[in-house]
């Protein structure tokens, strides 16, 4: 199984109220997508840390995220929730099955 992990540096004009409203909107937004096995969404506690919002889900293969990275609700998502409320961002991706060889992923 891939984790698919992604960091948000949110702008200077959203509040913790909007920020709020992203980590619930993530939820119900990406379980439409019927790649993606597991969602969950969070602040961080750690108030001056540059990467304020993570969104982290569970897919069963690298094929499989790339199907969900090329979903209309995925990147619909991207274009009303992300885009309009974060700076910068990273992304990782990891194995999490220990005995499963990288190559097949």
């Amino acid at each position: 199984m891939i984790e698919h992990i992604l960091l948000y540096e949110l702008r200077r004009d959203v509040d913790d109220k909007r920020l709020e409203e992203m980590v619930r909107s993530t939820r119900s937004i990406l379980l439409k997508i019927p790649e993606i096995l597991r969602v969950d969404s969070g602040r961080n506690v750690d108030q001056s840390s540059r990467w304020s919002f993570f969104v982290s889900f569970g897919v069963e293969s690298l094929d499989k995220l790339g199907m969900v990275q090329e979903d209309v609700v995925y990147l619909r998502f991207l274009r009303d929730v992300i885009e309009p409320n974060t700076d910068a961002q990273e992304d990782f991706s990891f194995e999490t099955d220990p005995s499963k060889d990288l190559r097949y992923s």
